[in-house]
């Protein structure tokens, strides 16, 4: 895949780049671990610093980096502009609690034998992150705050649609104040991984993408026995039982189906609803779906924008054929579009069964599987019966299957009566294929660092202070 911006409104190459040759990466590797070593020698009031300066940037220049963000993957100017406001409170959250999450901790001195014994996070060297075009800015700001402010340097290999916004997030760290060298864009194709990730300067790895994608990753880390964290794709159910407000969880699901076209892991996919409710729940989905407007990304009033690529979309349409060759029927949408751009419209399908691609696999676009359940067991077998666990949402008024779904669904997250999303402030990942590890708070600043115990026998000397955050 050629490194490039183009238009999927259009379908039209605008901006092409070269990959980076071996030596330019390993030239950038270098400076990326000359970066770590000046930058584990700062305090976290310094990286704060540099941190709320990027917040700043990240603010001031918001419609034009929305604009490149749409331009590049067609997600809707007025998410785009979101999307960048949601990046630049998060850089404000780790420079705000940093020092909080990296603080030594104290241990049972007495209990281990020792005049002192402590818990400290120390920084372990450059990060490679493989990130998507989907949320191009959050998905990269949400690994690389915490990396930077915990003294980490990242190297990010940026999905090859999405060039500009990956080359802007290296400027705005820059012009930050951060080293040179501390946050680097490399500008090459998945083939260089292998490289990369084999460097033993490259400490680490993330990777949010492809179930595939993940596999190949965890081989070389594993090879290479490196750390990885991985958020993986999703097929997310929606259960709602009888005791739900129907109105407020039919707005909520078209708000969860269509968000960033349709195009988020964490994307409600599969609609669990009660028989009791579902013809009601069905009616007033499906006509909020086909309310929605599709048209120009740039255009304030427009809810779905086009698929990012040519062949997301194409796969969201054979998806759809194949439900519909096996028995499906579609209640909204369900007809690819003719003319430039790759667009889909919103759709709803319902009948699925087991044989049909919809029922197991990641359909991801503005296309909603609808599935309809007899009791709260049956809603958990059907929530439960993918590879996948990333997200879930459940909606219903009764405190009994508000703590029976809370332990039940087997995922990374639990929304109750609300939409599942993202805050820097809760932990964020999957289990089974969805991935592992944990990005966001402070258990996502932590997965990249080094926790030392640290002992100190009780006639060692003086005690090492352990008040507050140190500098490296």
């Amino acid at each position: 895949m050629s490194i490039a911006t183009t238009n999927p409104a259009t379908g039209q190459v605008l901006k092409t780049y070269d990959p980076m040759s071996e030596e330019q990466i390993d030239a950038a590797i270098g400076r990326a671990d000359d970066a770590f070593h000046q930058l584990r020698g700062t305090t976290v009031d310094q990286r704060a610093g540099w941190m709320y300066a990027a917040a700043d940037l990240l603010d001031a220049e918001r419609d034009e980096i929305a604009r490149i963000m749409t331009t590049e993957m067609g997600k809707t100017y007025a998410s785009a502009k979101a999307e960048v406001t949601k990046c630049a409170t998060a850089a404000r959250f780790y420079a705000d609690h940093a020092a909080e999450f990296l603080a030594d901790e104290p241990a049972d001195a007495a209990a281990v034998n020792a005049g002192q014994a402590f818990v400290r996070h120390q920084p372990i060297g450059p990060v490679l992150a493989v990130m998507p075009w989907n949320f191009p800015l959050w998905q990269v700001l949400r690994f690389a705050a915490p990396a930077l402010m915990a003294g980490n340097t990242g190297l990010l290999k940026h999905a090859s649609n999405v060039p500009q916004t990956a080359l802007l997030l290296e400027d705005v760290f820059r012009r930050a104040g951060f080293p040179e060298g501390a946050f680097t864009t490399l500008l090459v194709g998945s083939d260089a991984v292998d490289q990369i990730l084999s460097d033993p300067r490259v400490r680490a790895a993330t990777l949010t993408g492809s179930e595939g994608a993940g596999r190949s990753i965890a081989q070389i880390a594993g090879r290479e026995l490196k750390k990885t964290v991985l958020e993986l794709g999703g097929s997310d159910p929606f259960v709602v039982m009888p005791s739900a407000d129907l109105d407020r969880a039919a707005e909520v699901a078209t708000t969860a189906r269509c968000q960033n076209n349709g195009q988020s892991c964490i994307a409600a996919k599969r609609f669990i609803v009660h028989t009791d409710v579902f013809d009601e729940f069905a009616e007033k989905f499906a006509a909020n779906m086909a309310a929605l407007r599709v048209g120009d990304p740039m255009d304030e009033r427009t809810d779905v924008g086009p698929l990012a690529t040519e062949r997301g979309r194409d796969e969201i349409n054979e998806q759809v054929r194949d439900a519909i060759d096996r028995g499906a029927t579609v209640l909204v949408g369900g007809e690819q579009p003719t003319g430039d751009g790759w667009w889909y419209p919103p759709t709803v399908v319902t009948d699925l069964t087991p044989e049909m691609r919809m029922w197991r696999e990641e359909v991801f676009g503005p296309v909603a599987g609808l599935y309809r359940v007899e009791s709260y067991d049956e809603a958990i077998e059907v929530a439960n019966g993918t590879s996948y666990g990333l997200g879930s949402n459940a909606w219903t008024r009764d405190p009994e299957e508000q703590r029976r779904f809370a332990t039940d669904l087997d995922a990374g997250n639990v929304f109750i009566n609300g939409m599942t999303t993202s805050f820097p402030e809760l932990p964020f990942g999957g289990v089974k294929n969805s991935g592992y590890g944990r990005e966001l708070s402070a258990m996502g600043m932590r997965e990249f660092c080094n926790t030392k115990t640290v002992w100190v026998g009780g006639d060692g000397g003086g005690a090492i202070g352990t008040a507050g955050a140190h500098a490296e």
